[in-house]
């Protein structure tokens, strides 16, 4: 299921697309501040960023050059902004889309699916100034050395990475990656964390966050 991420302040208009893109097989998360945008996207992988300009905590254009320095995420902008030097500069940041409102709904979710259609799936996330490339499997470090961690660990990564928001039991994690294995204990799975954490410099376990009792979770950049 591809994952929409919804960038609009107006709560009217932000429910009616949550509604219509849901019944649309669409997964769909809705910020309504730039803020609560860029917690959402280092929660997981991303298909789609569906972006207002006029946010009440700062820019849309100032969001999208975030996400386009960091990632190759497509990003379509909605707006009554629209001028010729606003969608100049839309696509100057390198928007897939710019649809201006008032618009038809039937003529978003076409475009959706257009952008979709011609785009690669988001196969890289960032924490900590750390960049992952889950298709290549390597963590590229700050200084632009590339860590390979050990094939395992990088099975967990992923699985928490494209879990998230959710929370992944310790059981969970040993049923997906050693299936029906009896020789392993829940402890093989903190040991793992710990080797991750080490890769992510996240010293403050805020990439992978602990949840007492329960297992892990990715929380990306906070």
């Amino acid at each position: 299921m591809k994952r929409l991420l919804l960038v609009e302040d107006d709560r009217s208009l932000g429910a009616t697309l949550c509604e219509r893109l849901q019944r649309e097989k669409y997964e769909v998360y809705w910020a309504e501040t730039k803020q609560r945008a860029l917690k959402k996207l280092g929660e997981g992988l991303w298909d789609l960023v569906i972006l207002d300009i006029g946010l009440p905590d700062g820019s849309g254009f100032e969001l999208a050059r975030h996400i386009k320095e960091k990632t190759s995420l497509p990003i379509m902008f909605m707006t009554a902004l629209n001028t010729a030097e606003h969608r100049l500069e839309g696509f100057e940041i390198g928007a897939e889309d710019f649809i201006p409102k008032p618009f038809h709904l039937r003529e978003l979710l076409l475009r959706v699916k257009q952008v979709l259609d011609t785009h690669p799936v988001q196969r890289e996330i960032s924490c900590n100034g750390r960049v992952i490339e889950l298709s290549n499997r390597v963590i590229v470090q700050p200084d632009g050395g590339r860590e390979y961690p050990a094939a395992r660990d990088f099975e967990l990564l992923e699985l928490l990475v494209t879990s998230s928001p959710r929370v992944v039991s310790r059981n969970e994690i040993l049923d997906a990656l050693w299936g029906e294995d009896k020789f392993l204990n829940q402890r093989t799975v903190d040991n793992m964390i710990v080797r991750l954490r080490q890769l992510l410099g996240d010293t403050k376990s805020t990439c992978i966050r602990s949840v007492r009792g329960i297992g892990y979770q990715w929380c990306g950049d906070e």
